[in-house]
This record gives C-alpha cells, structure tokens and sequence, in this order.
C-alpha cells in the first residue's frame, strides 16, 4: 500500500494531515492493504479547490477511486464504500458498492 503524493495508484484519497476522519479512512485503506495516493490538502476550508472540483465539496476526505469510476466525501460512506467493494465479503459476492451511511468530515 502506498502514502505517497506520486504514483499511479487507482485510489486517490484527499485529506488533511492529523484530521481523525481522514485517519478512519486511511485505517480502513490499511486494513485492506490497497494501493492509494494521498492528496494532502489546504487546511482552511474556503482554499479546498481542488476537493470541490473532484467531489463538488470542500470537505475531507474525498476518495477517487479510478477501478470504480466513484468520487464521494464521508468518512463513513467511504468506510461502507471501501469495505463493500474491497472487504472479504466483497470478494465472495462480487464486490457490490453501497454507499448511502451518514459520515463525518473536516
């Protein structure tokens, strides 16, 4: 799995550094050992630019998620996301995404 701002990972997370809704999605990224990139973001919230024109809102994280064609904000969403697309249980299904859970965000 990678943290780097470089690379041609398929999943691209936005965050902040030390945010605790970021880290829920990154715990998750690790539990499942996916490849992503990390996008570190402005911390004030007016300078988001880049996380409004890839999700439509200046919150993090975002996740772009290139295997999927799926952009979407929440950490909780993300979190059901990640672990109905790429959790065991996923995998024996047929990794069906459903991301419709009410989440936090910075």
């Amino acid at each position: 799995m990678s943290q780097s701002a470089t690379g041609g990972s398929a999943i691209t997370l936005y965050r902040l550094q030390a945010c605790p809704f970021c880290e829920r999605v990154v715990r998750k990224l690790h539990e499942y050992d996916l490849d992503y990139q990390s996008r570190f973001v402005e911390p004030m919230h007016s300078d988001r630019n880049v996380v409004k024109r890839i999700s439509g809102k200046r919150t993090v994280p975002a996740i772009v998620d290139e295997n999927t064609g799926v952009t979407m904000s929440e950490s909780a969403n993300i979190v059901e996301y990640l672990e109905n697309t790429y959790g065991d249980e996923a995998r024996a299904d047929g990794g069906e995404a459903r991301a419709d859970a009410d989440g936090g965000d910075a």
